[in-house]
């Protein structure tokens, strides 16, 4: 390989070398968004991830992320930056309570959010993104009952947008959203009086009904660009904030603290590098390796809400 002068080439041309198309979430550090092919939210890397016609997908995100995309690309290399790069709600989903349940409740439909292990969506009817979950719970006949995992607070949204009666939500979190506490909501309202508040589906009901606006990561950047205020209450992860700004650069967004961390940044998103994105793409590691079987069975309900409007 021909010597380079700055990290960024090196692995401009290592995509080039692999015939790779680089993915990367929102919540991803500036420097990598740069260099990616398509910055997105989990839905639309997935469509992305589907679309593509090369030969190497590396993923910039979590593990979660990846699985997916080698699922949708079975016969594709997909690699990631850092193995250790994981989500909270996967951890708080194993497999095997989802099998019980399955086997307890045949008759139930298991709609599993994509923050999910490979395993938990091949036992799943069907899966979807904060994007489509009201759309996706709405596709199901309502005589069904609906287990919906894992994130209890993107559950009791969707509940109550679709007044669903008979629907059972597990009662797992994310690490960065279930910790937004209201008081600083409401602080920062007090702050910034003309500010807009919008919010995640993955905070608490306090802080969503503080909200000018619900929505999915890409939804919420849409929302503030084409919304005239020009002040805004930002309640997600705060990697968004290099798409606002590039976007919306006239516009001023807030951030505001969770009680974990005191910051409002995914631990897990933030392990990828540049250092590591260059690596992965030389070495092809670490790779992502699916049984064959077990891809088969989390493509069809990946297919199934893929084909949801």
């Amino acid at each position: 390989m021909l010597a380079t002068t700055t990290l960024a080439e090196e692995i401009l041309e290592l995509k080039q070398e692999r015939k790779a198309i680089l993915l990367a979430h929102h919540y991803q550090e500036p420097e990598i968004q740069e260099l990616a092919d398509w910055v997105g939210d989990s839905l639309e890397l997935a469509r992305k991830a589907r679309d593509f016609a090369g030969d190497v997908i590396a993923f910039c995100g979590v593990w979660f992320m990846a699985e997916t995309a080698k699922v949708l690309n079975p016969n594709r290399i997909v690699v990631v930056p850092d193995r250790a790069a994981s989500c909270s709600l996967v951890d708080s989903c194993p497999v095997e309570p989802v099998r019980a349940y399955r086997r307890r409740y045949p008759g139930h439909v298991i709609v599993s959010y994509i923050n999910t292990s490979v395993e938990v969506k091949a036992e799943s009817d069907i899966l979807c993104t904060s994007r489509n979950a009201v759309q996706v719970v709405n596709s199901i006949p309502r005589e069904k009952t609906v287990l919906f995992l894992p994130d209890r607070n993107l559950g009791g949204y969707v509940q109550q947008q679709t007044g669903r009666e008979n629907m059972k939500i597990w009662q797992g979190t994310c690490v960065v959203h279930a910790t937004f506490p209201a008081r600083r909501v409401a602080e920062a309202r007090d702050a910034h009086p003309g500010a807009k508040v919008v919010a995640h589906p993955e905070c608490p009901p306090p802080v969503l009904a503080l909200a000018d606006f619900v929505g999915s990561t890409s939804a919420i950047i849409e929302w503030c660009v084409k919304n005239p205020a020009r002040e805004f209450i930002v309640m997600t992860e705060s990697g968004i904030n290099h798409s606002l700004k590039k976007l919306a650069p006239e516009k001023q967004f807030y951030f505001v603290a969770n009680e974990n961390c005191n910051c409002s940044e995914c631990p897990f998103m933030k392990l990828n590098t540049l250092e590591k994105l260059r690596d992965c793409l030389r070495d092809l590691e670490p790779r992502v390796n699916l049984q064959a079987d077990l891809m088969r069975r989390a493509l069809v309900p990946l297919e199934r809400m893929l084909a949801v409007k």
